[in-house]
């Protein structure tokens, strides 16, 4: 029964690149599976042998890189409060380094500005420039006199 030693492999493969996230194990587990197959169909050792490692070296020299440069991506969405950044906000109450409320896309947010030297007054367009817990931090669109 070598197929299920092979199986028992994977596993502990998988197991093993479940701890490490390296991308490693993980398709030499894969191979292990399709030593598996192989072994259970009837075919020798020396065919098991080469077919997990055909199936490891197509692994690691053709889906782990183009995984690791996927991974690698930023996202092409924002989500969350991270969308709100660069976005435009109206002062809705008096924004100091301290305190202050705008609306950014409909919602009230607490706010404080950028600037510490600055107060802007309600009715201005400011920009988010970051969002810090529930706080969006803001700077005016133009210079305040």
């Amino acid at each position: 029964m070598p197929w299920l030693v092979w199986l028992l492999a994977a596993a502990a493969l998988g197991a093993a690149e479940f701890f490490t996230l390296t991308l490693v194990f993980g398709l030499l587990a894969g191979a292990a599976l399709v030593a598996a197959v192989v072994a259970g169909v009837g075919v020798g050792l020396l065919g098991q042998l080469i077919a997990f490692g055909a199936a490891a070296a197509a692994g690691l020299l053709l889906i782990r890189p183009v995984a690791l440069r996927q991974m690698a991506r930023v996202p092409l969405v924002r989500d969350g409060s991270d969308a709100l950044v660069g976005k435009r906000a109206e002062v809705t109450q008096e924004v100091t380094a301290s305190r202050g409320l705008v609306r950014i896309s409909g919602e009230e947010w607490s706010a404080r500005a950028l600037d510490e030297s600055l107060v802007i007054p309600v009715g201005a367009v400011v920009d988010v420039m970051e969002i810090e817990g529930a706080t969006a931090v803001v700077y005016p669109r133009e210079l305040l006199p």
